[in-house]
């Protein structure tokens, strides 16, 4: 099964404490651990998640600052086949769920507080939850 278009949970692991500039957020603290990032690639959704992978590449994005750094490592992906609306949809379940959220990252565009969460529990327990809520399997990738 190949999805062209949809939304994703991407799993970092952030090896140590950080502080990175961020656009226009400005310098934002990391501390060590993994996040989950929120995504959606409308088109070419399988080249989007690669493209996270990358460490050299052109800053687009404010996940782009997060995973050009050395100390973050991108680990997995979960992709789901539904509309771009589900981004947010998503992003608020993880908020929902009581994650520390980054507050504004990858959200200048919608009303959310954020679009990256700190975690405290395993991946695939949180995909499994959203999997559930919105009644869609998942495609898994290991960029």
């Amino acid at each position: 099964m190949v999805i062209l278009r949809g939304v994703y949970l991407l799993l970092l692991m952030v090896g140590r404490d950080l502080k990175i500039r961020i656009g226009s957020l400005g310098v934002v603290e990391f501390k060590r651990g993994y996040y989950v990032y929120v995504g959606s690639g409308q088109r070419y959704l399988e080249k989007r998640i690669q493209r996270h992978k990358k460490r050299i590449k052109k800053v687009k994005w404010h996940i782009d600052y997060l995973t050009t750094d050395r100390d973050v490592k991108v680990i997995e992906a979960a992709a789901y086949n539904l509309p771009k609306k589900y981004e947010c949809i998503l992003a608020d379940m993880l908020r929902g769920m009581g994650f520390k959220s980054v507050k504004g990252f990858g959200s200048t565009d919608c009303g959310c507080i954020s679009h990256l969460y700190q975690i405290d529990v395993g991946f695939d327990r949180i995909v499994d939850e959203v999997s559930d809520k919105v009644r869609v399997k998942p495609m898994r990738f290991d960029p």
